[in-house]
């Protein structure tokens, strides 16, 4: 193939305004009041970008990172460089992702504030910590073993499960709700709630129209594309279809110069390119599974058809969960058949 025929690597179109990326512990000015700040993460996924927005005599952070003693110890550097020692006065966080969450309770019982976020995301992550330490459930293994699992994948799973609570300090018990067109005053100004869904239950996206700025957590990304996946509680759901209908709905609101300020990559601008590349890569993976799926194949089968590096280990549970939702929304879509063979293990053939 050659470089004219190459598809063009995702996000290349895009401005990025710019050049240097935050240190740990240190912060960059992208709008008035508006600061970068990027985090450590312990997996290959190696950065989170957190915002800190100035609010009167203190700060309103969004999101917090994972927890870990890297991210507190870059906390306490901020706490004394560029925060001026000012004290936080709220927590937003955007979705409930141990790399968003993981140190919200950390924080606001810190400066004694409360946790802004929407409903389903503070529920989700509860019930999702109540999770740890605990076997995995029967549930989750006839789900795996549906999807194509090994038994040694399987025992991995159970090895593996309960881990999400590692990243999460404590909770709060309480929590100040935040909705979908909502507005919240931050520093003088507007921003308004923008509510996605696909990539997690209820992802809550702020744009403020003052500044032409957005703060899109995972919802919208420069370069990489979020993972949208089914998973064993709700084996039936159609998570692709909520992240399509929701990369059309930022479409409609944000307007194309906007500033992006993603949770991962850099701040750029050309939102309205990227949308229509990540909803085109979806189809166009929808329809290579689509003539993949000629011949009968498990999900654990269809690697081929959505990924272009070979999916190994960690990777292997996310991978599933992702091929299952693109087959979901090509069933509710009427173009692919499912049927359970007499060892409970389901395979996908397309109409």
């Amino acid at each position: 193939m050659s470089d004219a025929e190459a598809p063009a690597r995702p996000g290349r179109n895009l401005d990025y305004p710019f050049a240097a990326r935050p240190e740990t512990g240190r912060a960059v000015e992208v709008a008035p009041g508006v600061h970068w700040v990027r985090m450590p993460l312990p997996m290959q996924l190696n950065h989170i970008n957190l915002w800190l927005l100035e609010d009167g005599d203190g700060w309103t952070v969004v999101d917090s990172g994972v927890r870990t003693a890297e991210t507190l110890a870059a906390w306490e550097q901020l706490f004394t460089g560029p925060m001026q020692g000012r004290p936080v006065k709220r927590v937003i966080v955007t979705h409930m992702h141990p790399d968003h969450i993981g140190l919200a309770g950390w924080l606001v019982r810190k400066f004694d504030v409360e946790l802004w976020i929407t409903r389903t995301e503070f529920l989700t992550c509860r019930n999702l910590v109540s999770d740890t330490g605990q076997e995995a459930p029967q549930e989750g293994m006839r789900f795996y073993r549906a999807a194509g699992f090994s038994d040694e994948l399987l025992e991995n799973y159970k090895a593996r499960f309960g881990r999400f609570g590692h990243g999460v300090y404590r909770l709060p018990s309480a929590y100040r709700r935040i909705v979908d067109g909502g507005e919240i005053a931050i520093g003088g100004r507007r921003w308004r709630v923008v509510v996605g869904n696909g990539h997690s239950p209820e992802h809550a996206c702020l744009w403020c129209p003052e500044l032409n700025v957005a703060i899109t957590g995972d919802q919208l990304l420069p370069r990489i594309s979020s993972n949208v996946s089914v998973h064993p509680t709700e084996p039936e759901a159609d998570p692709l279809k909520d992240w399509l209908d929701s990369c059309a709905k930022l479409k409609a609101i944000l307007p194309g110069d906007v500033l992006v300020l993603p949770s991962h990559n850099e701040p750029f601008r050309g939102a309205h390119l990227r949308l229509d590349e990540l909803i085109a890569g979806h189809e166009s993976a929808m329809a290579a599974l689509h003539a993949l799926c000629a011949e009968p194949r498990r999900a654990v089968d269809c690697f081929p058809a959505l990924f272009r590096a070979r999916i190994t280990g960690g990777n292997y549970g996310m991978a599933t969960g992702e091929s299952l939702a693109h087959l979901n929304c090509l069933r509710a879509r009427g173009r692919m058949t499912r049927t359970a063979d007499a060892d409970g293990v389901d395979w996908y053939e397309s109409e």
